[in-house]
């Protein structure tokens, strides 16, 4: 499973949360992922692969100009129909507690449903996530700086964390996904 992983960052704390995300992922045997800032990737890149994760700092609730200039990219995949029923899933970070995460997240999986992918959210049945998470993505609170707040700590180490649940559930379901187009022989 090829699982193609893109992530706008600024202050680092999206990265971190796009690495967590490649760990879990790499966790499942059969997985190669693709670890790239929008500066680098390539969206050519995307027709090779059997899953699609991206996620950017949350911006008043919208995509970071980074990531959407590079979603806008996109039009000839979508023409084409290359990226009909590939895995899809997204992440986001904020600064504040509920600054806009699920707005996000929300606006982060339209170009994905334009595109026809399969999106996968996560479940109430992880707890953490049911405690402090979305069923959108990950979303994570980090902090602005370096602070002492061991509430934002907590969120942000408790977002890691999901952050790899997420990687792992999308490699597990794009290998689902192709052994049931085997089954069909549409492979």
């Amino acid at each position: 499973m090829k699982i193609y992983i893109v992530y706008d960052s600024e202050a680092g704390h999206t990265e971190q949360l796009a690495r967590s995300i490649a760990k879990g992922a790499q966790s499942v045997e059969g997985t190669e992922v693709f670890l790239n800032h929008v500066n680098t990737a390539n969206v050519r890149d995307l027709a090779d692969a059997d899953a699609i994760i991206w996620g950017c700092p949350g911006h008043f609730g919208t995509i970071s100009s980074g990531l959407k200039e590079w979603i806008d990219k996109l039009g000839y995949l979508w023409a084409k129909g290359t990226l009909v029923d590939k895995v899809g899933a997204v992440f986001c970070t904020t600064v504040t507690i509920h600054g806009g995460i699920e707005a996000t997240l929300l606006n982060l999986i339209t170009p994905m449903l334009h595109q026809g992918m399969m999106v996968v959210g996560m479940p109430a049945n992880i707890p953490e996530n049911a405690l402090y998470g979305t069923y959108y993505g990950v979303g994570v609170t980090s902090p602005v700086e370096d602070t002492n707040d061991e509430l934002i700590q907590s969120l942000f180490t408790n977002g890691l964390a999901l952050g790899e649940v997420l990687g792992k559930r999308v490699a597990n379901t794009a290998i689902a996904v192709a052994a049931g187009r085997e089954l069909q022989g549409l492979s």
